[in-house]
C-alpha cells in the first residue's frame, strides 16, 4: 500500500515541478532572452555606426 501512496506523491511532485518549470520559462527566461537579444543587436548596430558612420547618403562638402 505504501508504494501506491509513494507513486501518487511522486506524480504530484513531478506535476508541481513541471508547472514551476513552465512558469519559470515563460515568465523569466524568455523575457530575459528577448531583452538580451534586442539589446545585443542594438549594441552591434551602434558600434557599427560608430565605425562606418550613420546611414544615409554621404554629406556633400
Amino acid at each position: 500500500m505504501s508504494l501506491v501512496g509513494s507513486d501518487a506523491n511522486a506524480r504530484a511532485r513531478r506535476k508541481r515541478m513541471e508547472i514551476f518549470a513552465f512558469l519559470f520559462l515563460t515568465a523569466v527566461l524568455m523575457p530575459a532572452l528577448a531583452v538580451a537579444t534586442v539589446g545585443s543587436y542594438g549594441l552591434a548596430v551602434w558600434v557599427y555606426q560608430m565605425m562606418a558612420g550613420p546611414p544615409g547618403p554621404p554629406s556633400a562638402h
